[in-house]
This record gives structure tokens, sequence and C-alpha cells, in this order.
């Protein structure tokens, strides 16, 4: 996307993205990006608006988007475009991953957290 931007034909780019009815943004917040790739993640998300649906994941709240887009009102507007028709499911639970791991490397560790919780 930042390369078609650079060549002038993002909405060309942005008008192909449009044939897929879901575009997934995963982990949206785990990398810090530059202002530049910002303002493009935000042109697909205005594109997007009312045109199709995203998914985006995140491990970062709202609240923190700020530190996603350089610039506080393109996050508000960010933000707003997002939940507008959204359904918002927020998890909140302990990581798949490193449940695997812990049961993994430690055969009875998950059996001995779940006595440690029952006895909390």
């Amino acid at each position: 996307m930042q390369q078609a931007r650079a060549d002038l034909r993002l909405e060309n780019y942005l008008a192909k993205l449009d044939k897929y009815p879901v575009i997934v943004l995963d982990d949206l917040g785990y990398v810090k990006k530059t202002e530049v790739e910002t303002r493009v993640l935000f042109e697909l998300i205005a594109h997007r608006y009312e045109t199709g649906s995203i998914i985006i994941t995140s491990n970062q709240p709202f609240s923190e988007w700020d530190k996603i887009f350089a610039d506080p009102s393109m996050t508000v507007a960010a933000i707003d475009r997002v939940v507008h028709h959204a359904t918002i499911i927020e998890i909140r639970a302990e990581s798949y991953r490193k449940h695997q791991a812990i049961l993994h490397n430690h055969p009875n560790g998950f059996d001995q957290k779940i006595a440690e919780k029952k006895n909390n």
C-alpha cells in the first residue's frame, strides 16, 4: 500500500481490495509504525468504512491507539470508523501460546495451576 501511495496509485489499489469481502489486520499495534505507514493504514480503514468488513486483532485497547497513530485526530477518526458498525469482542484470558508452553514444558504444570486457582 505504501508503494501504491508513492506511485500515486493508492485509490486503484484500494479499489482492488474491494473484491475481498473481509480484510484482516492482525496484531494491530504490535509493531510501531511510522507516520507514513499509519496514514496508509488510516486510508485503508477510511476506504473500507461502510463498504467492506475489516477484522482487527490487537493487544491494545482503544485508549492506547494514540500509540499506533501519530496524529491524535487521526486516532479519533480511525476509532470512530472502526467502532461505528462494529461487533467488539474483548478477550480477557491467559495467552493460548503461554498455556501451550506450560503444558509442553511441564506436563503437570496445568493441573498444578488449576489446583492453585481452586485454593485461592
